[in-house]
């Protein structure tokens, strides 16, 4: 894989205090760009901050000030936004749909659908004004997968597919955008969940995928389906014209 240079480009990765979020933070700076990492919880997201010299900020994505406030201080300690990577999510509450809390429920997309597209309707204008900038979204396989046994986690996460090729639609040519499956990562929210020998995805593959797309190699991949382990990322690159020909990577039924 290339190695994308990104020295000078401002980065903004929320949900990036820990697993997927945290890795691409420290992918990103370790490419050169500046990075401003943001998360609930200060703490953690201080600690990837000062690992990587980048800018700690506490968020709530679902709130609307608070990520206006977020973006705001990212540009005025580190510069016009870049990149994005809409990454914070929830996995919400267990138990039967019908007994689930519904204020807990609705929570998961506030946090996991309404959090992404306030940050992206957040960045775009500037992004828009500048003519440069790039989105990546983190999906799920929980979108798309057979057998799943929740009706929030899932399909909040259909929701975020779907909203993220809408929105690759509707900035074609000017903005690109990109939703991307990290596969099955082992994190704080996956653990318990699934078995010691289950087929996990290696963390670092997510992280190296936003790198590709962040470097501006891959825009003509926007609004493709893009899984970080089971697709080539340089192969999907090469073959751009036969996707778009053929509209290959998509999720959606055809019939």
């Amino acid at each position: 894989m290339p190695q994308d240079d990104l020295t000078g480009q401002v980065a903004l990765v929320t949900g990036g205090g820990r697993g997927i979020g945290a890795g691409i933070a420290r992918q990103l700076a370790g490419a050169g760009a500046r990075v401003a990492v943001a998360a609930r919880t200060y703490k953690q997201v201080d600690e990837i901050a000062q690992e990587i010299g980048g800018l700690a900020l506490a968020v709530d994505v679902s709130d609307r000030a608070d990520v206006e406030r977020m973006v705001a201080e990212t540009e005025r300690e580190l510069g016009p936004i870049q990149i994005l990577v809409a990454n914070a999510g929830i996995g919400g509450p267990d138990g039967l749909t019908w007994e689930v809390d519904p204020d807990a429920w609705w929570q998961v997309f506030e946090v996991n659908v309404l959090g992404v597209h306030l940050c992206c309707r957040t960045v775009i204008p500037g992004m828009l004004e500048r003519g440069d900038g790039r989105i990546v979204i983190t999906g799920s396989g929980a979108a798309y997968l057979p057998g799943a046994r929740s009706t929030v986690y899932p399909a909040s996460k259909a929701a975020v597919w779907r909203y993220g090729e809408t929105l690759a639609n509707e900035l074609e040519g000017r903005l690109p955008v990109f939703i991307l499956s990290p596969g099955l990562v082992r994190t704080e929210m996956t653990e318990g969940s699934f078995a010691d020998d289950a087929p996990w995805t290696p963390p670092e593959l997510a992280p190296q995928l936003v790198h590709v797309l962040a470097s501006g190699r891959a825009d003509a991949l926007a609004g493709r389906y893009l899984h970080a382990e089971h697709d080539d990322v340089e192969d999907l690159i090469r073959r751009a014209d036969e996707l778009r020909e053929q509209d290959l990577n998509t999720i959606r039924l055809r019939r």
